[in-house]
């Protein structure tokens, strides 16, 4: 997820600057650790811009932000040593500062992969409750992590963070506390864009500190600044992205007087001021085509960008028409850029895919319009008499008909296809075809396809299509596919398939790519499951809810391997596969019987689990067969509860215990033989006992 992609996690401190209304300027120096790691684990799409993101932010605080280069730290696709080694050096140096005197701020930016506990360094995994202590044993006097990542806003919400749009700091050269800036919430994922080069939220975030931020116009960018842009910007550009609005949040808990500045805007040697006068939404790229900042201009006031010398151009967007200027900036002085300077741009000439030569957009053709179409096939119709596309309201066909679009009702035996599209019903014994949206109905004996948008329903006993947004009810004995987005209900006897779902597939066999909702049959395949997968087989990529099966495999989930001793065996050993919360449980036991006959078992079972760092609790519910000697029918079942607690010793190692609770039935009608040194003396055909279970996890 960036994304699912996706998709990312940032974390960086900012900056603070100001002196006490009686005192001289008081030294302030900054510290800044910059991270960026594409590489989330083989579970995660690899990121493209993760670590362009450290670097375009860390280029941004030495140009502005007063970060000298030594006091600068880059630690780029790192594993959690990396991390750890980096945030060691960090409080190194400020240590080493602060016996100088003076202020110091630490600044801390992750942009990478991250879920609801933690940053995901490659294999690893660093917690965010791991993340603030060593945040808060920073002994800097101001602490600023920004951290750009899927589901990084439940770092802040440990502390109370909130989905909204602005903050208010106390104005103060003296502030001490922490600040903690996160590029989503705790349920949504940070997005990248191929179009911005980046992080939707660090782009908007350098853009502001870069100047397009800066609604007072004093030249400085403050912390309240920043992040009103960034949080604005990114809501804005990311409300009809597939993955949906991004909204940061905040954990702030500072105190003092005086402003929280990041960026002093006329330190740097050149600089672009953009006329009062001038409108519009601008892009400001560097010679090499790199998208260096973007924001929307208002007229009434300048603004003025702070940007490294040298050639760059500026296009314009502006009630639909677009424009364009090119400038040049030079060491130690400031360009002015007006309306002027733009001229207008032409649309670009396309080649078309597939041909050789360059395409112009042709006029669309106009069709006409007859209520009734009657004939045989497409060229014996009635359709046919007319010159070009006809739109009916009403079409009889004996074998095949079409029109250019039906607004009503289309009768065929064999088929109907529309070439502009459906609004209303099309009924046919083999096939039903559309060219763009269909609002109503498709049923047919065959198959249903529609390359546009389906609003309505598609029936069919063969085979629905889709090639658009879905929105309604697909019904089918052999398959549906929908390559949009499916909003609904898909039901089919063999195979449902969408790239996107919001709604319910309930098949034999069903595949998604984003599925919000549930899958219901034997087989359950999802790129990115939210919701319940509930199926023989359940296989997910990403998976944020519960798969319910004899087995389930998530990419971000559990599989670990238990061994164990009890009172019922000296040996047990158990499986757990699912996702993070919810787990199939396989088992198995040896152990011999008070006269040594051997006596084993087998077990099934679902539990769920809970993390708190490195400690975590089980809860499993399982049924076991329980078999003496070389018996191959069981002679008795046994019911546990058992609850679990475990402490990670390492990423792959961790000890656990917890009690059990044992219902022991006999299946033969006879007293059970003493099923463990912890039951009862007197035998009967049921025993109900407290157990206990100690050992590792793997």
């Amino acid at each position: 997820m960036k994304r699912a992609l996706f998709v990312s996690l940032l974390l960086l401190p900012l900056l603070a600057s100001a002196a006490a209304p009686d005192a001289g300027p008081v030294p302030v120096r900054r510290f800044a650790l910059l991270v960026g790691v594409n590489d989330g684990g083989p579970s995660r799409v690899r990121l493209r811009y993760a670590i362009s993101d450290a670097k375009a932010v860390s280029q941004v605080l030495g140009e502005l932000g007063g970060v000298l280069p030594g006091d600068r730290i880059l630690v780029l696709d790192a594993d959690r040593a990396g991390l750890e080694d980096g945030m060691n050096r960090l409080r190194r140096m400020i240590d080493a500062a602060k016996s100088s005197g003076g202020r110091t701020e630490a600044l801390l930016y992750y942009s990478g992969h991250s879920d609801e506990e933690g940053l995901m360094l490659k294999q690893d995994r660093f917690s965010y409750r791991e993340l603030r202590q060593a945040l808060n044993a920073l002994p800097a006097d101001v602490r600023i992590a920004i951290l750009d990542s899927c589901a990084s806003g439940a770092m802040a919400r440990q502390k109370g963070g909130v989905r909204r749009p602005a903050f208010l700091v106390d104005a103060s050269a003296s502030v001490r506390g922490h600040a903690i800036l996160t590029s989503s919430s705790e349920d949504e994922v940070s997005q990248e864009s191929d179009r911005i080069g980046g992080s939707y939220f660090t782009h908007n975030l350098v853009s502001g500190l870069r100047g397009a931020a800066d609604l007072s116009g004093d030249g400085r960018v403050t912390l309240n600044e920043a992040y009103q842009f960034a949080f604005h910007e990114t809501l804005a550009r990311t409300e009809k992205t597939r993955s949906g609005a991004q909204h940061p949040a905040y954990d702030i808990d500072l105190a003092g007087s005086g402003d929280l500045v990041m960026t002093e805007l006329r330190t740097n040697t050149a600089g672009l001021v953009l006329a009062g006068p001038l409108d519009g939404r601008l892009y400001v790229r560097d010679a090499p085509g790199n998208l260096v900042v973007e924001l929307e201009k208002r007229a009434g006031r300048p603004t003025e960008l702070a940007l490294p010398p040298g050639q760059y151009t500026v296009t314009r967007e502006r009630e639909g028409a677009g424009s364009r200027a090119a400038f040049a900036l030079a060491e130690g002085r400031r360009t002015s850029l007006g309306e002027s300077d733009f001229s207008g741009m032409a649309g670009e000439p396309t080649v078309s895919r597939g041909g050789g030569g360059m395409a112009v957009e042709a006029p669309a053709r106009q069709s006409s319009r007859r209520f009734l179409n009657v004939g045989l096939v497409p060229l014996v119709q009635t359709n046919s008499v007319l010159d070009g596309p006809v739109d009916n309201d009403l079409s009889l066909s004996l074998l095949v008909g079409s029109s250019a679009r039906l607004s009503g009702v289309a009768f065929a035996i064999l088929g109907h296809w529309a070439t502009d599209g459906v609004s209303g019903v099309q009924l046919s014994t083999l096939a039903n075809v559309s060219g763009s949206e269909v609002r109503g109905l498709q049923s047919s004996v065959g198959a249903n396809w529609a390359s546009g948008s389906v609003l309505g329903g598609q029936a069919s006993v063969g085979f629905n299509r889709a090639g658009g947004d879905f929105t309604g009810l697909q019904a089918s004995v052999g398959a549906n596919l929908v390559h949009g987005r499916m909003r609904g209900f898909q039901g089919a006897t063999a195979v449902n398939w969408a790239s996107m779902a919001e709604g319910v597939q309930l098949s034999l066999v069903n595949v998604g790519g984003d599925v919000s909702g549930a899958q219901v049959g034997l087989l359950n395949i999802a790129r990115r499951m939210k919701g319940l997968q509930f199926g023989l087989v359940n296989v997910s990529s990403d998976m944020d809810g519960i798969p319910f099966g004899l087995v389930s495999v998530a990419g971000n989930g559990l599989f670990r391997v238990e061994v164990t001793g009890s009172d019922l065996h000296p040996l047990d050993v158990a499986f757990k596969l699912g996702s993070k919360s919810f787990y199939t449980v396989f088992m198995g036991g040896y152990g011999t019987l008070v006269g040594g006959e051997a006596r084993w078992s087998t077990g099934l079972g679902f539990g769920g689990h809970v993390s708190f760092d490195r400690w975590f609790v089980d809860l499993d519910a399982v049924g076991r067969s329980v078999f003496v000697g070389r018996a191959t029918e069981s002679n008795s079942l046994l019911a546990q509860l058992r609850l679990l607690g475990g402490f990670q010793v390492a990423p792959r190692f961790a000890v656990i215990a917890g009690p059990t609770f044992n219902t022991a039935i006999a299946l033969d009608g006879k007293p059970m033989q003493k099923m463990s040194f912890m039951s009862g003396e007197v035998r009967g055909e049921l025993e109900m006992w407290p157990g206990f279970q100690v050992g590792m996890r793997f």
